[in-house]
C-alpha cells in the first residue's frame, strides 16, 4: 500500500497559521488545512454553543455568522476564515446582557430540547439585519428554513423573532433619535 501523505500537498500533521477575529476579539490559532470551521470552535476554542447536526449543511445547528453573513460551519474550511470576522452564539450577548434575540428565545419558549436553539439564534439575528427579508411571518418563515427543530418550537422561533424584530426597531428610532 502507497502512503499517499508524501504526495499530499498538505501532510495531516501539518497545520497553518489562522489570523481572524472571534466574537470580537482578535485570534491567532494553528489548523489542519482541512478542519472545518465547527471542529475548531468546538474542538480546539471550547466553544461548545456551535451544534454539529447533520454535518451535510441541512439543519443549521451548526450556524455562525462570518462577516455578518450566517453560514454552516460544517461547510466551511476554517481557513477560508482568514482575516474574517466570526461571531458564534457565545458572542451575541454583550456586557453580560443577552441579545433580545436570546432574551425572546427565552420568553416564548422559541426552544424545547434546545439542541437547535444556538443555530436558530445566529439565522435570526441575520435576518433581523437584512433589510432584504420582509417583516411578514411568511418571510421569516421562508428565511430560517433552513433551521431544523425536531421539537417543532416554530411557532414560537417567529414569535421570539418577531418580538426581536420590534425591541431592535424601537431601539434603533431610539438610537437615530438620539444622534
Amino acid at each position: 500500500m502507497m502512503d499517499d501523505s508524501a504526495h499530499s500537498p498538505h501532510p495531516s500533521d501539518e497545520t497553518v497559521r489562522l489570523d481572524f477575529t472571534l466574537n470580537g476579539e482578535p485570534r491567532t490559532i494553528e489548523v489542519a488545512p482541512n478542519a472545518v470551521l465547527l471542529d475548531v470552535l468546538r474542538e480546539q476554542l471550547g466553544l461548545g454553543g456551535t451544534k454539529k447536526g447533520c454535518d451535510h449543511g441541512q439543519c443549521g445547528a451548526c450556524t455562525v455568522h462570518v462577516d455578518g453573513q450566517a453560514m454552516n460551519s460544517c461547510l466551511r474550511l476554517a481557513v477560508m476564515c482568514e482575516g474574517q470576522q466570526v461571531t458564534t452564539v457565545e458572542g451575541l450577548a454583550r456586557d453580560g446582557e443577552l441579545h433580545p434575540v436570546q432574551q425572546n428565545f427565552l420568553e416564548c419558549d422559541a426552544y424545547q430540547c434546545g439542541y437547535c436553539t444556538p443555530g436558530q439564534m445566529m439565522s435570526a439575528t441575520a435576518l433581523l439585519a437584512d433589510e432584504r427579508i420582509g417583516t411578514d411571518d411568511a418571510s421569516v418563515k421562508e428565511a430560517m428554513s433552513g433551521n431544523i427543530c425536531r421539537c417543532g418550537a416554530y411557532k414560537n422561533i417567529v414569535e421570539a423573532i418577531q418580538k426581536s424584530r420590534a425591541q431592535l426597531g424601537h431601539d434603533a428610532a431610539r438610537k437615530e433619535g438620539a444622534a
